[in-house]
């Protein structure tokens, strides 16, 4: 067995421990988690994420342990718009705090599994028509221009088509049974609206996943290394909503510059042929970038900070559903305007 072949077992094998202890352990019950805790376990994955770069570094040398740290910050990256779309969803759909963690638990898991399945279709892909990073350069720059144009402004779960076909063929209690997913009634099996927020969460992912993907492979198409970078951010991504669901407002400016991150990854998978640019430039242009977006955003929200800001009808305290303005099943529509989220009218 190579050396290839045992990091792949071996990082499975973590991934399989993690969920097992979270899933088994950690949360047999559902509960709130706070935003203490949500901060801790932010921490941990990032730091276990870091640990990791550095095993990378003496396993597989400094290119792949750079490369390995730049596709993780940009899939780190991306994945806060996750956040807004996630307290959209559960605003919707009305989610208590304490069930989120067990949609988000499930939902991780088979976003873990889709995206292996979309990295190694692109690996070979790549290795058998290389006209395809083109297409690939294409798709996430044009991802990266609808971002910068319209951000996720407009966001319509009524319209999901895995919603309405859930809707159409399963039959689904009128409110949600604790945690559960199914349950029996009168020897019949119901679907509850818990298993409908899981399946739009996975139908969602699947779109993040598409404009997320391909950006990796303009820094390195060693599937080991897409693979991992791409889980751990998928993994701490939980205790990244429960984090920053409550403030995602302040980062009105981190749009832009996830867009601008897209167009110029776009750029470079398009001129890969005509002209090289390096990892470490690349990392260097993906830093700066979110870097000048976050303190532009940070400084405008304080200077428009009103001194005895009035707090939101129906919003709580450490609730990350709080963010979110109160969305009904027949609007459904939602806009994020000047940091904030609203319903459209």
């Amino acid at each position: 067995m190579g050396n290839t072949t045992l990091l792949w077992v071996g990082f499975g094998l973590f991934v399989l421990t993690v969920l097992a202890t979270d899933l088994g352990i950690l949360n047999r019950q559902a509960r709130h988690v706070n935003l203490r805790e949500a901060a801790t376990w932010t921490a941990i994955w990032v730091s276990l994420a870091l640990i990791f770069n550095v095993a990378v570094y003496f396993l597989r040398g400094r290119v792949a342990a750079l490369e390995f740290f730049t596709g993780y910050l940009i899939e780190w990256s991306l994945s806060m718009d996750n956040v807004f779309v996630f307290a959209l969803l559960f605003a919707y759909f009305a989610v208590p705090r304490r069930y989120q963690r067990r949609v988000l638990f499930w939902g991780i898991l088979g976003a873990v599994v889709m995206r292996l399945t979309f990295i190694l279709i692109g690996v070979a892909l790549l290795k058998k028509f290389h006209w395809v990073i083109y297409i690939f350069g294409a798709i996430v720059f044009l991802a990266g221009v609808k971002m910068f144009r319209h951000g996720t402004e407009d966001i319509h779960p009524e319209r999901n088509p895995v919603l309405n076909l859930a809707r159409r063929f399963l039959r689904i209690t009128p409110t949600f049974e604790k945690e559960r997913f199914f349950v029996r009634h009168n020897g019949a099996l119901f679907a509850t609206p818990l298993l409908l927020v899981l399946l739009v969460v996975e139908a969602t992912d699947v779109v993040f996943a598409v404009d997320s993907i391909p950006a990796i492979f303009a820094i390195t198409r060693d599937p080991f290394i897409v693979f991992t970078s791409n889980v751990f951010a998928i993994l701490g991504l939980r205790a990244l909503y429960f984090l920053l669901a409550g403030v995602i407002g302040m980062f009105r400016y981190l749009d832009e510059g996830l867009a601008l991150v897209l167009c110029f990854i776009g750029v470079k998978m398009l001129l890969s042929d005509t002209y090289h640019i390096s990892v470490g430039w690349s990392l260097g242009v993906v830093v700066m970038i979110l870097t000048v977006a976050i303190i532009v955003s940070l400084v405008a929200a304080k200077s428009e900070k009103p001194s005895h800001p009035p707090k939101r009808q129906g919003a709580s305290d450490g609730d990350p559903g709080s963010a979110v303005s109160r969305v009904t099943p027949t609007d459904g529509k939602a806009h994020r305007d000047d940091g904030e989220i609203h319903p459209s009218q």
